[in-house]
């Protein structure tokens, strides 16, 4: 299995419980790994033969700046949503933080796997 990553991907956004954190737009920082069989691409060398890892930054990053969540949890399975559902990814890992969260310096979030992990 070939993994493509994108990390420290820092967006924008309206995220919490309290308030006054429905009242700002802070940072979130998302990492992401995502099976791809990348032999396709480097055969050919042709962006249309491989996971376009623009695009999908791209695509989170409209999704995350435009949304508005309580939880990091729910924002973390929307991503994932996005990733297997639009581009087809079969298994990802992603790590959603949110900097400064409970404290300067503190960063909180959740890991999530989601898919086949599996080849085939």
């Amino acid at each position: 299995m070939d993994i493509v990553f994108i990390r420290g991907l820092r967006i924008e956004t309206t995220i919490g419980i309290h308030d006054w954190e429905k009242r700002i737009r802070r940072p979130i920082d998302l990492d992401l790994e995502m099976r791809s069989d990348v032999a396709r691409g480097a055969a050919t060398d042709r962006i249309e033969d491989a996971l376009d890892y623009e695009v999908i930054t791209r695509r989170l990053t409209r999704f995350v700046s435009e949304s508005r969540f309580e939880l990091v949890e729910t924002l973390a399975e929307r991503c994932a949503a996005i990733l297997m559902d639009d581009f087809g990814i079969r298994w990802v890992r992603l790590s959603l933080s949110k900097p400064g969260a409970i404290g300067e310096g503190v960063d909180v979030g959740v890991v999530i796997e989601r898919g086949d992990r599996t080849p085939g």
